[in-house]
């Protein structure tokens, strides 16, 4: 499943040009949307004082990314009332011809999600924070359901042994018009003691006729030295999202390459965008669709894993 000649993205191949990213650090956990017959994907990037940067990639084949020179910048965020630290794990969705990314930002209150829409093919609009609480991981479904918006976010309620904050369970969300957001229901919660103990979406969800298809990231965190970051699946209900109709027992990925171990934070594999192009006129997946999932391995580079759709039901309902 792995691609071969991981990872296909690494520190190495960002361009030097730009001195804000100059020598960095890692680049990882990148967002990724189909646009004009292009893979994309919008990279995170840390430079050597560990300020986080958005770059944008593009490629043909999916494996093989042209990397931008100049980071992402961020316009109209007057309104944004906390200090802002850092802007990262990019999630962006395609709502017809509109490109909308959610974002986290780590501020002086804790994590806050944020929407931006894309403005320019390098700067992102402010367009304004879902909800006023503490949330990560959100991933907005391609698609409007019964005329709304759904998204899915972790609230960041649970603090671990070392003071950071996580989460346990993943929350729907739903809005008519993408600034105004209420909860809708629990998704679902993490398995106690084995490998999905604090959890969070990943990519954003993908539509098959059987249902949502749910990747997500989860955390066994009761190891004595470290906490294993794998991927998972759910199949998620297509008229409503929340109610889910099945869940994978086992993770799809788990950390044994050593570009996977070996890192910023070892033991990660942490999947973050989803691409297809195999698509039917009603827009599902088509039967034998091949799923290209990127994922951050180890907080420091960028692989690929590849799937069908037929692989990702099965380990779907596996149990």
């Amino acid at each position: 499943m792995r691609y071969p000649d991981n990872p296909i993205i690494h520190r190495g191949l960002v361009p030097q040009t730009d001195k804000r990213i100059f020598d960095p650090s890692s680049v990882f956990n990148p967002g990724g949307y189909l646009q004009e017959g292009y893979y994309k994907l919008i990279l995170r990037v840390q430079n050597r004082a560990r300020e986080t940067f958005l770059l944008p990639a593009k490629s043909i084949d999916g494996i093989t990314f042209e990397i931008s020179e100049t980071p992402l910048d961020f316009c109209s965020m007057e309104d944004f009332s906390y200090t802002i630290y850092h802007i990262y794990d990019p999630r962006p969705v395609m709502l017809g011809q509109r490109l909308v990314v959610v974002c986290a930002i780590d501020t002086d209150s804790g994590c806050r999600l944020a929407l931006f829409e894309q403005e320019d093919s390098n700067r992102l609009r402010y367009l304004g924070m879902p909800l006023d609480q503490e949330l990560r991981n959100g991933v907005i479904f391609p698609e409007q359901i019964d005329g709304k918006y759904i998204m899915f976010a972790r609230p960041n309620d649970f603090a671990g042994s070392d003071g950071v904050k996580s989460g346990k369970q993943i929350v729907a969300y739903q809005s008519l018009d993408l600034l105004h957001w209420e909860q809708l229901a629990a998704v679902f919660t993490g398995r106690a003691h084995y490998w999905d103990e604090l959890i969070g979406s990943g990519p954003t969800p993908l539509k098959t006729r059987a249902g949502w298809l749910h990747i997500y990231h989860g955390v066994a965190t009761h190891f004595a030295s470290a906490n294993l970051y794998q991927m998972g699946i759910s199949l998620q209900d297509l008229q409503r999202p929340w109610i889910t109709r099945s869940r994978g027992k086992y993770n799809i990925l788990e950390p044994r390459e050593y570009y996977e171990l070996v890192g910023q934070v070892p033991g990660v594999v942490f999947p973050s965008a989803a691409l297809s192009r195999d698509y039917d006129s009603e827009g599902f997946l088509l039967p034998g669709a091949k799923v290209n999932v990127y994922y951050g391995a180890a907080d420091t580079s960028v692989a690929l894993a590849q799937f069908t759709l037929e692989e990702l039901l099965e380990a779907a309902y596996a149990n």
